[in-house]
C-alpha cells in the first residue's frame, strides 16, 4: 500500500492527462491503463480521480461490445487478441468496482460520487450493444445495499430521482433487490416469522442493510395499477418487454437513429409492462416482509402497506400470513395492520375467524393516544357497519366503548360517543341498552323496597343473587375478553348517560343531541366518525375559542359574602369573617389598623406573607 502510494505520488494532473491522452490514441500505451486505474479510488485527490474516471470511461465505451461475456482462461484460446481482450474485461470488471466503492465512500466528493453513479449506469446502457446489463447493476445495486451509506445520503436519493423513472431500471431493481433481500433470509428467522419483542439476532449492519433495501423498494414509483396504456420510458435503447415480432422493427428504427446521430430512449407500450413488472414487484416485497425487520421499519410497511404495495400486487392474498401474524401480536402493531387485513377481506375474499374479537381486545385506552388513531376508528367504524353481525357482538362493542369514554380523554369520548350512535342506528335489536330495567326494580325504589330487600339479603347466601334480581348491577364484564361472555345484552349505556355531567362542554353537547336524536328516530343520520377521529385538547380548545357565546356566567351576589366556603361544605370549620376592629393584624412584624370604612367596603382581604 506504502508503495502504490509513493506511485501515485509522482503524478500529478497534467501527467495523468498526458497519460490519457496516450491511451485513447494507440495500443502501444495500454500499460498506462493500470496506472489510471490506480487513482480510482476514495482516497485519492478528487481531481485526480475525476480526470481517471473520464479518460478511463472513455476508453472502454466502445470497446465494451467486443468484451467477452465472462473472462474465461485464455490457455484453452491461445490467440493473442482473444487474451488481450480477456485481460481488458479484468481491468473492466476493477474499474467498475472501483467506481462502486467512490460512489458508496463518504469520504469522496459529492461531484466525484455523481460522476462514478452515471459512468455505471452508463456501462450499464452500453456493454450489452444496447440491452440493459443487469450484472453492473446489481454489482451496484450490492456495493449500496452492503456499505456503511446511510439512506438519508444525498447521492442515494439522486439514484431513485434520476434513474427510476425509467421502466428498465425499476424492473431490474426489482429483480436484484429479491435476490439481496434472499442472501439475508437464512440470517433471519427462515420460517419468515417476525417476532417484534425479541430482534436480538439482528445484527446492526442487518438492520442497515434492511432499511435500505426498504428504503429502494418504497421509492420505486409504481405503475398505474387500472392498466391504463401509457407510454413508459426506458433508460436502454433497446426495450425488455417488447416481443420478438417487434425486435426487427425496432432494429430498423434504431439503425435510423443511428444515423441520425440522436438520442434515443426507447417509448415502450404499456401493453405487456404492467403485467411482467406485477411479479417482479410482488416476489421482491414477499421476500423482503420475509426478514426481520427492525420495529420502525416493521410499522412504516404497515402503515404505507394497504396504498403502496397491495394495489400493486399480482396477488395479494400472499400477504395473508404476514398481515394475519402482525394482526395478531397485539396493541399498536395490531392497529396498522388492521387496515390491509380489511382491504383482503372485503376485496379479496379472505376469512379471518377471530376477527371481531381480536378487534374487541384493541379497544383499550392507549389506542385513544396512538399516532394513527384515526385510521383505526374509520375502520372500526367499517368493521361494524354491517347489519349480519349478532346483536351481542353489536351490544359488546357499545358497552366496551361506553365505559372507555369514561376514562379516555375529551377527544376520545367523542368520537365513542359518535361510534355508539351509529351502532344503535345500524342495530335496531341493541336499542334495548338505551334502556334497561334489571328484575323489578330499578335500583331507584324507595324505603319499602329497600327495607325489603335487606329482609331478602338475610335469606341469600350470596349477595350477587340479590343484586341480579333487583336494579342498580350492571351485568356487563368488562374484563372479558370474548364479547360472547360479557353479557353485554343485560346491561344499559348508563356511561353515556354520565357523558351528560362530563367537565367538557362539547362531549356533555354531543351527548345531549345524541339523546334528542334518538328520540326522534327520523331525523338521527349516522355520524361521519371521520369528523372526530383526528380530535385532540388542541382540536378541541381552537374549535371552542371560534364558538360565539351568547351568554356569558356572572358571579352575583345580592350581599357581600362573609366566608370563602359555606359551613355545610367543611363540618367543624369555621370561616366567619370576625370584626377588624378588636383584631389587630400585622404584616411583617407591623401592626395594621383596619378602620370603620375599610370595614365596610366589599370583600377587601389582607394577603400575609
Amino acid at each position: 500500500m506504502a508503495s502504490k502510494q509513493k506511485k501515485r505520488e509522482k503524478y500529478s494532473l497534467a501527467d495523468l492527462k498526458i497519460l490519457g491522452q496516450k491511451l485513447l490514441t494507440s495500443r502501444l500505451h495500454i500499460n498506462n491503463l493500470p496506472i489510471l486505474l490506480t487513482f480510482v479510488t476514495p482516497k485519492s485527490p478528487p481531481a485526480h480521480a475525476l480526470e481517471s474516471i473520464l479518460s478511463l470511461q472513455s476508453f472502454f465505451t466502445p470497446l465494451l461490445p467486443l468484451l467477452p461475456a465472462s473472462t474465461p482462461s485464455h490457455e484453452s484460446n491461445p490467440d493473442p487478441e482473444f487474451v488481450y481482450r480477456v485481460w481488458l474485461r479484468s481491468k473492466f470488471d476493477d474499474f467498475v468496482q472501483n467506481l462502486c466503492d467512490v460512489f458508496i465512500s463518504s469520504n469522496s466528493d459529492n461531484a466525484l460520487r455523481e460522476v462514478a453513479l452515471d459512468a455505471v449506469m452508463e456501462f450499464v446502457k452500453v456493454r450489452s450493444a444496447g440491452k440493459f446489463h443487469s450484472s453492473i447493476y446489481h454489482k451496484l445495486l450490492h456495493s449500496i445495499v452492503h456499505s456503511m451509506l446511510g439512506v438519508d445520503d444525498s447521492l442515494l436519493d439522486l439514484l431513485t430521482t434520476k434513474y427510476f423513472n425509467f421502466v428498465d431500471v425499476r424492473y431490474f431493481t426489482y429483480i436484484s433487490l429479491e435476490k439481496l433481500a434472499r442472501t439475508l433470509e437464512g440470517i433471519g428467522d427462515k420460517s419468515g416469522s417476525v417476532d417484534v419483542e425479541d430482534q436480538s439476532h439482528v445484527t446492526p449492519s442487518m438492520d442497515l442493510t434492511i432499511y435500505k433495501i426498504h428504503y429502494l423498494l418504497s421509492h420505486i414509483p409504481a405503475l398505474e395499477a387500472s392498466g391504463e396504456k401509457l407510454d413508459l420510458e426506458a433508460w436502454t435503447d433497446l426495450g425488455i418487454f417488447m416481443g420478438r415480432s417487434n425486435r426487427k422493427e425496432h432494429t430498423e428504427r434504431e439503425d435510423s437513429n443511428a444515423k441520425s446521430r440522436k438520442p434515443n430512449h426507447e417509448l415502450l407500450p404499456s401493453r405487456n409492462v404492467s403485467k411482467k413488472m406485477k411479479l417482479k414487484f410482488t416476489k421482491a416485497w414477499i421476500t423482503f416482509l420475509r426478514l426481520p425487520l427492525p420495529l420502525d421499519v416493521y410499522k412504516e410497511v404497515l402503515v404505507t402497506l394497504h396504498e403502496a404495495v397491495i394495489p400493486y400486487l399480482s396477488s395479494p392474498i400472499m400477504l395473508c400470513d404476514f398481515l394475519t401474524r402482525s394482526y395478531d401480536i397485539g396493541g399498536v402493531i395490531s392497529v396498522m395492520a388492521l387496515s390491509s387485513l380489511y382491504i383482503l377481506m372485503t376485496q379479496h375474499g379472505i376469512e379471518y375467524p377471530n376477527f371481531y374479537d381480536k378487534l374487541y381486545a384493541l379497544l383499550e385506552p392507549s389506542i385513544f393516544m396512538a399516532k394513527h388513531r384515526a385510521k383505526f376508528f374509520q375502520l372500526l367504524d367499517s368493521c361494524l357497519k354491517s347489519s349480519l353481525l349478532p346483536a351481542y357482538l353489536a351490544a359488546a362493542f357499545c358497552k366496551k366503548l361506553s365505559r372507555l369514554a369514561l376514562r379516555v380523554p375529551p377527544a376520545g369520548a367523542l368520537v365513542i360517543v359518535a361510534l355508539v350512535n351509529n351502532l344503535l342506528e345500524r342495530h335496531p335489536s341493541i336499542n334495548c341498552l338505551i334502556h334497561w330495567e334489571g328484575g323489578t326494580g330499578t335500583g331507584r325504589g324507595n324505603s319499602e323496597e329497600k327495607n325489603e330487600s335487606m329482609k331478602n339479603a338475610e335469606n341469600c347466601s350470596d349477595l350477587q343473587e340479590l343484586f341480579d334480581r333487583k336494579g342498580g348491577f350492571d351485568h356487563f364484564k368488562n374484563e372479558e375478553s370474548d364479547p360472547k361472555y360479557t353479557n353485554a345484552m343485560r346491561s344499559s349505556l348508563w356511561e353515556i348517560d354520565n357523558l351528560r355531567y362530563h367537565y367538557c362542554p362539547p362531549v356533555s353537547r354531543f351527548v345531549v343531541s345524541l339523546e334528542n336524536d334518538l328520540a326522534v328516530r327520523a331525523r338521527a343520520p349516522e355520524i361521519a366518525v371521520k369528523d372526530f377521529s383526528s380530535g385532540s385538547y388542541a382540536t378541541i380548545f381552537n374549535n371552542e375559542i371560534r364558538r360565539r357565546v351568547k351568554q356569558v356566567p356572572l358571579a352575583f351576589y345580592k350581599s357581600t359574602p362573609t366566608s370563602l366556603f359555606s359551613e355545610s361544605d367543611f363540618p367543624g370549620w369555621t370561616f366567619k369573617f370576625k370584626d377588624a376592629e378588636s383584631i389587630p393584624m400585622s404584616v411583617n412584624d407591623q401592626a395594621i389598623d383596619v378602620s370603620e370604612d375599610d370595614s365596610d367596603k366589599s370583600a377587601k382581604r389582607l394577603r400575609t406573607n
